[in-house]
């Protein structure tokens, strides 16, 4: 009685909706998909449409997938893709900021140092030093001979390391 009163319209946009959301899932690296929730049918419908390398066979795969999750609480696994895409936001941005940190210790800013010093607990101070000596240095060195950097990619993992 409930299907009888909803429209065909609204049907096609939820079923469209459901391929879109396969379509993501298809899209994800096998270690992102072992994270999210969901029917072991299903995942290995997914797994099969991302082996698929004809357009045609895979939309039909897409389409068998949007049937699958007609069954599915597709709300884990919409909250499960949320998480990955703001995950990698999150990580874009510590990125930049590790970036920020390693250009600005190259320059020489010692309120950075000890700001770093006081919010990551596990920061050593002579090596935090060292290697914003040793990447200054290069840095200087470098502008005038063209040396390799060296030094600021020890120190941009080294401050990974300790924020992460």
């Amino acid at each position: 009685m409930e299907d009888e009163q909803i429209s065909r319209t609204r049907k096609k946009k939820e079923a469209r909706a459901l391929r879109a959301l396969g379509e993501k899932l298809v899209a994800l690296s096998a270690e992102q998909l072992k994270n999210i929730d969901m029917p072991e049918e299903l995942l290995e419908a997914v797994e099969f449409a991302q082996k698929i390398p004809s357009h045609g066979a895979r939309r039909r795969q897409i389409q068998y997938i949007g049937t699958l999750m007609r069954e599915v609480e597709v709300e884990s696994i919409q909250n499960a893709l949320e998480n990955i895409r703001f995950g990698d936001v999150r990580k874009a941005y510590a990125f930049k900021k590790i970036e920020a940190w390693r250009d600005r210790l190259k320059q020489g800013d010692t309120v950075l140092l000890e700001e770093i010093l006081r919010d990551c607990p596990d920061a050593e101070r002579q090596r935090l030093t060292q290697l914003s000596r040793n990447a200054r240095k290069e840095h200087e060195k470098g502008a005038s001979q063209g040396v390799s950097a060296k030094s600021s990619r020890l120190l941009f993992r080294y401050l990974k390391q300790i924020t992460g």
